[in-house]
């Protein structure tokens, strides 16, 4: 992979010894459960990002808080990294385990602890699934309004560290915007308590800190989060259109009406045929892009709505637009959407997911550049946007037993990142940096920006013991990578090299 990575702690590779530190984990918490053996650790060798895998040294399964306690403490004390994982769904090997180091596994904390319906919150452990939570409130008419496509599988905690988003971002905001407090451990297994179970909590904002922090600052072991009235009415426009730039100008034109949608979702072609033929969601197979629009609020509201967003998008050139004609339809067309990545993969035997974000009046001469981009590398591209907040995932489809192509999808995947910060962007919407997108973090961020950062790490892991090797590169990768900022290998700060 053309990745600048390692396992660097303190500018140094980690000297572990496995056996060694075996003992000491058998010795000091007796019941725990290590997993050691090759064939035990090969299922945790990737994320949902699988281009990327690396054997861990041992994989830990704690059943409770105190022997999550007492593997920080131990590695801590010898200085051993960790990364934790939750439910392994992660896009951008986030929690890729290290070669010389220790997987800690938080799966088994999997229960909702408690749900209050007058506060409108949950406490939760952080291996609970995304979706189990809005199962569990929905006898109280009540909801957990981030949705992102793997909520059947994808685990809360993991959403905090990543600050998952989804469909309904737009209106309803990210995990960020619906988690009101969560409890961690610290590298050195100090219990800290980030936020209140109040609207707004004295003191800096160490929680927003947090959230998307990508397991670099501490281990979640309980999240508190936000619960939502189940809406009156939801309904859903689909419209077709016979280019992606039409499509791309129609979302600017809703938001610029003043509606507000539930959710605005964009597919093109590529996309639209695979999920038709994955779903059978009732796509029109013939359109250039459809937009998804749904309106949800008052029954009277949304009636309103619905009429003003058909009127938008018939004068922006939407060749059809249809209205779900019931509760079935408007669940098939969700469907369709939401499964569109497994619906590309039946489409090639490899495909690199993006994961970029720019401003929404961009969209028209992004896609065409993206098409461009897809024209240069001989690689089709699918493209599947988070349309009303301008979140876009390009699908990249290649073959990895083609040599060459791997490589080629990443430089094409590099390019279309490094388009959305030219635009006035980000190389993220969702799905975090990760290992897969250190390099880019050198075209998004200064010499500056990136010391202020490991500045943050530091203050919470001045060892570098927690996840190293990702979201942040080290100043010397970003002067050997020259992107915007760092050019020609020369380091701005050098006594800052070992980070």
């Amino acid at each position: 992979m053309n990745i600048l990575y390692d396992e660097r702690v303190d500018g140094v590779l980690p000297d572990v010894n496995k056996a060694r530190l075996l003992q000491a984990l058998q010795t000091q918490l007796p019941d725990l459960e290590i997993l050691h053996q090759q064939e035990e650790l090969k299922p945790y060798e990737c994320d949902g990002l699988s281009a990327y895998r690396t054997t861990p040294m041992l994989v830990v399964l704690p059943r409770d808080l105190a022997q999550v306690q007492g593997v920080l403490k131990l590695c801590h004390e010898k200085k051993v990294p960790v990364v934790a994982r939750g439910a392994g769904t992660g896009l951008s090997g986030g929690a890729l385990p290290l070669e010389k180091g220790v997987l800690l596994v938080m799966a088994r904390f999997n229960q909702i602890l408690h749900i209050d319906p007058a506060a409108r919150t949950a406490r939760v452990q952080p291996g609970v699934r995304n979706l189990a939570i809005s199962q569990a409130a929905a006898q109280y008419g009540l909801y957990y309004a981030p949705d992102p496509s793997s909520q059947i599988a994808c685990s809360i905690g993991g959403n905090v560290a990543e600050n998952a988003g989804g469909v309904h971002c737009l209106k309803y905001g990210l995990t960020v915007h619906n988690v009101l407090k969560v409890e961690i451990f610290t590298v050195d297994g100090e219990c800290l308590s980030l936020g209140s179970n109040a609207l707004d909590s004295p003191g800096l904002d160490l929680l927003a800190l947090f959230t998307g922090s990508e397991g670099m600052l501490g281990v979640i072991t309980e999240v508190t989060v936000k619960l939502l009235p189940k809406p009156q009415s939801a309904k859903v426009l689909l419209a077709a259109f016979d280019s992606v730039e039409k499509a791309g100008r129609a979302v600017g034109d809703i938001i610029a009406a003043g509606i507000i949608p539930g959710g605005l979702e964009m597919m093109d072609n590529l996309a639209i045929r695979a999920a038709e033929d994955f779903i059978h969601a009732g796509y029109p197979v013939d359109a250039e892009a459809i937009l998804l629009c749904e309106l949800d609020g008052v029954e009277a509201d949304v009636h309103d709505d619905c009429t003003r967003v058909r009127t938008v998008l018939e004068q922006a050139g939407a060749t059809e637009v249809r209205l779900a004609k019931d509760e079935a339809e408007r669940v098939r067309f969700w469907a369709g959407r939401k499964n569109a990545f497994p619906a590309v993969g039946r489409l090639s035997p490899d495909y690199y997911c993006m994961d970029g974000t720019i401003p929404r009046r961009e969209l028209p001469g992004v896609l065409k550049a993206i098409a461009e981009l897809s024209a240069e590398y001989n690689l089709r591209v699918a493209n599947v946007f988070h349309a009303g907040d301008g979140n876009m995932h390009p699908l990249i489809l290649f073959d990895a037993n083609t040599p060459g192509e791997l490589e080629r999808a990443e430089n094409l995947g590099g390019r279309i990142l490094e388009l959305c910060v030219k635009v006035g962007g980000s190389i993220t919407g969702e799905h975090g940096v990760g290992r897969e997108k250190i390099n880019q973090m050198c075209a998004q961020f200064n010499s500056d920006e990136l010391t202020l950062f490991h500045a943050v790490k530091a203050a919470f892991d001045p060892s570098g013991l927690l996840n190293p090797g990702k979201n942040i590169p080290t100043l010397h990768r970003c002067a050997e990578f020259g992107a915007m900022h760092v050019h020609a290998g020369q380091l701005p700060f050098p006594d800052l090299e070992r980070f």
